[in-house]
């Protein structure tokens, strides 16, 4: 199992890194869109949803939502956003209060809908800080938070995780966890900020202000996209959401983090204009 979760990270890393750095706007926007299309079909699994003929009308309207949300004006953008965050906070309180909060998940269609309240806004967050004049700025501090956050926690964890963050939902996540992810995100985030700082336009200590707010709430949101879909994985009794990548499950479970704190990280830059303010 490890010789392949190696293998595949190591086949997955440049790749990752051509789509988020080296392609143009377009040809992102349809590499991130395949992507984001195989999640969905993993999220109709998820839900319950076991007709194979039921599932390609559902994945035809989802790329048709994908198409739509391409060519959305920038003026509507920030209202997608708002929406994700909006319902990522729901979200919150559902996995807070799991198991208790079974009746609030649903059946099969309050699950599919949570599906696009997952996939659509994070798509929309991604085109927006790639057509923003800081793209690689953005996206740099973006990846390079989460990943710091998940390095950060699983070595905190495993030293001084005693008290469980969600026991209910995912067992292995403490609070010490969750606090070495932000320290260790909030360092990777400055570090980042400081090799990408444009020499002719240095940040005000505002910019860096808003920088570090920035930060935390993305990895609070990035912890809080892995809960949710490990609520969805447990009521559906499976362990990850697919087996397309051997060794660390499916689509899904390497962007579950990402789900959540993309729209969150794109509407904080929105509405601050960081790395302008």
């Amino acid at each position: 199992m490890l010789k392949a979760r190696v293998l595949t990270a190591l086949l997955l890393l440049p790749v990752a890194l051509l789509i988020l750095f080296v392609l143009p706007s377009d040809a992102f926007a349809l590499a991130v869109g395949l992507i984001v299309l195989t999640g969905a079909w993993e999220w109709v699994r998820l839900s319950g949803l076991v007709s194979r003929i039921a599932r390609w009308p559902l994945l035809a309207l989802f790329a048709g939502l994908l198409w739509t949300m391409y060519q959305l004006p920038a003026v509507y953008v920030p209202m997608v956003l708002g929406i994700g965050c909006v319902f990522w906070l729901g979200a919150l309180g559902m996995v807070w209060v799991y198991p208790r909060s079974k009746e609030q998940i649903g059946g099969r269609r309050m699950k599919l809908g949570f599906g696009l309240l997952v996939l659509i806004p994070a798509y929309v967050a991604l085109l927006y800080l790639r057509r923003h004049d800081a793209h690689l700025l953005l996206i740099a501090i973006l990846v390079g938070v989460i990943w710091a956050a998940d390095v950060g926690a699983y070595f905190v964890g495993q030293r001084f995780g005693v008290r469980k963050l969600a026991p209910d939902v995912s067992p292995g996540k403490s609070w010490a966890g969750l606090l070495g992810g932000v320290v260790t995100a909030l360092l990777v985030g400055l570090i980042s900020a400081w090799i990408g700082e444009p020499k002719d336009a240095l940040f005000s200590v505002e910019a860096w202000g808003w920088l570090l707010t920035i930060c935390a709430v993305t990895v609070l949101f990035s912890v809080l996209g892995d809960l949710f879909e490990s609520l969805i994985k447990r009521e559906h009794g499976v362990k990850d959401s697919s087996s397309l990548l051997p060794g660390h499950g499916g689509v899904l479970d390497r962007i579950d983090s990402l789900t959540a704190a993309t729209p969150v990280f794109a509407l904080l830059v929105y509405l601050t204009g960081w790395p302008l303010s």
